[in-house]
């Protein structure tokens, strides 16, 4: 919440609670869906300690303690909290009575690490591609692996379909059909597409780190809660620590 007698933007404010990041913020402020002491909120508005912001039937708290979480995602496990139709859902895994959102998706046919938190600012921090933020996999393909390969990938491919060029990346052989590879961006299934381009099917895909953020000794359908100094770094590293 504000500090007392000091004012924070409404939209700030909603992403301190956890409720969406800021650009979302402003869109529920749009469409008339946050109340401020019971009137429909205008963009730009400023809020005190003292005003009550409702929205839809939740009326807010003020700001909470940021909370990370650490996931195994296992295969055939779906991030989309939207979806009616999926069956497993990484939200019907995790019993936590906080709204949390996850940074960075893996696809249904990927498994490993995901983060989420209930920090809006945070997951925009994470997400936001000038930041280029690392992200680590380990990948096996359906062909052997070659120095010509390796050296195409690490230097970007073009990407017909998205007519973009990805991001020249770290990449190391590490059996005959399986590499570690380390990216700066968040393309849709990236490493699937790279790897379609030069002819190769992937297998299997983990992530095994975000971030300061390592998988570690979890298991599929494991979590533990990211505290003391790796959250710490973790603020740090996107600006977050600090932020008034």
């Amino acid at each position: 919440m504000p500090q007392r007698g000091c004012r924070m933007r409404l939209n700030k404010y909603l992403a301190q609670c956890g409720v969406c990041s800021r650009r979302d913020a402003d869109k529920l402020i749009e469409q008339g869906k946050v109340l401020v002491n019971g009137q429909v909120a205008g963009m730009g508005q400023q809020v005190l300690e003292t005003d009550t912001v409702q929205v839809g039937k939740k009326i807010l708290q003020g700001k909470q303690t940021c909370k990370v979480l650490a996931f195994y995602k296992p295969v055939g496990v779906v991030c989309t909290e939207r979806d009616p139709h999926a069956e497993k859902k990484i939200m019907d895994m995790i019993h936590c009575p906080e709204r949390l959102t996850y940074a960075g998706r893996l696809d249904k046919d990927s498994e490993g690490l995901i983060l989420l938190t209930n920090d809006g600012d945070l997951i925009n921090a994470m997400m936001r591609g000038a930041n280029r933020h690392e992200k680590e996999y380990i990948v096996k393909i359906d062909r052997e692996i070659t120095p010509d390969f390796l050296e195409i990938m690490r230097k970007g491919i073009y990407l017909k379909d998205l007519d973009i060029t990805t991001r020249e990346c770290k990449i190391e052989k590490i059996g005959k059909y399986t590499f570690q590879i380390i990216l700066t961006q968040g393309v849709n299934r990236q490493i699937r597409r790279m790897c379609e381009a030069c002819g190769a099917k992937v297998r299997s895909l983990k992530r095994i780190r975000v971030m300061n953020i390592r998988l570690g000794d979890l298991k599929p359908g494991e979590w533990r809660e990211v505290t003391g100094g790796e959250l710490e770094t973790l603020l740090t590293d996107t600006g977050m620590l600090n932020r008034k």
